[in-house]
């Protein structure tokens, strides 16, 4: 027990043995939605609509690797945000996040991942986006729902897991209130909406005739949400908007590719002031930065963020 006779340096002594981990909590930027009617209300648009930032392979910043649960908390300690991960299966069937196919770029292992078994991937470690090495491993995705819970969104790419094994996933992890699917085409999202009618589809529609082929399926719009890949005119814009459906504009492909920060901002605010509601990309802090003047000062989406 430490004894002492003055209160200040008994302050400074308690602080001095606060354990770092304490320490270096972060406050994380979350959104509070508990239910797949929350989802729902969260991603309908509306005119007061708050502009979000979706982090691309899960908004990889700095010195964290993409897709690592440690990269989303370093991008949420800035900013509120949601994330694109990407699942893909190891020999053994285990579901793991990693892009690409392969083990080379992102990861400190050689090969194909379906080769090797998850026991066997574990023992890897990511690489952060100059290629060095890190201190954190893989995760699966089970484990990134899990963590997702009460924090973010998870926008779940399609890669190589079966859609029934990618539904039992998020039903076992109850994750149903946060995730998007991802649905290249209107087939998939209605075998999801087969098995809950609750659950939410990032869809592509490159024109008015993909969006109607989604629509065929039965699906209502309060469970979509709009991809553009790229900008759009203003009339799709609008017409998607008039659906109740947000939309989601990839921004990395052509304008993260511009070397000059102040054509990139430009970029940023232009997408957004075309229609687009939700900014997918590789540089999540850069996109948040560069809309901040373009934010509602009154919006009734502000509840659903912390």
């Amino acid at each position: 027990m430490i004894k002492c006779g003055n209160t200040w340096i008994c302050l400074l002594l308690l602080m001095l043995l606060v354990s770092p981990a304490v320490a270096q909590v972060k406050k994380l930027h979350t959104f509070s939605i508990t239910s797949t009617k929350a989802l729902k209300a969260f991603f309908e648009y509306t005119p007061d609509r708050i502009p979000l930032i979706c982090g691309h392979r899960g908004g990889a910043q700095e010195l964290y690797p993409e897709n690592s649960i440690a990269g989303l908390e370093y991008v949420l300690s800035k900013i509120p945000a949601f994330f694109e991960v990407d699942p893909r299966l190891t020999k053994d069937s285990v579901a793991v996040i990693l892009h690409d196919a392969t083990l080379e770029r992102t990861t400190t292992g050689k090969g194909k991942l379906a080769d090797y078994t998850w026991e066997e991937v574990k023992q890897l470690k990511l690489k952060d986006k100059d290629g060095k090495p890190t201190q954190y491993g893989l995760h699966t995705l089970d484990e990134m729902l899990q963590w997702a819970k009460g924090k973010t969104i998870l926008m779940i790419d399609k890669k190589d897991v079966p859609l029934a094994q990618l539904y039992q996933i998020i039903k076992r992890n109850n994750a149903e209130s946060s995730v998007l699917i991802s649905a290249y085409e209107p087939e998939e999202a209605a075998f999801y909406y087969g098995k809950d009618k609750n659950l939410m589809f990032e869809i592509f529609v490159s024109n008015e005739e993909k969006l109607k082929a989604y629509e065929a399926t039965g699906i209502p719009n309060e469970n979509m949400v709009a991809y553009f890949g790229q900008p759009k005119k203003k009339e799709f814009y609008d017409l998607v908007h008039a659906k109740g459906m947000m939309v989601f504009v990839y921004t990395a492909k052509v304008m993260e590719k511009e070397k000059n920060k102040e054509m990139r901002t430009q970029s940023y605010r232009k997408t957004i002031e075309d229609g687009a509601d939700i900014l997918l990309s590789d540089r999540a802090l850069e996109a948040y930065e560069s809309i901040q003047g373009l934010m509602p000062v009154k919006s009734s989406k502000s509840k659903f963020i912390k």
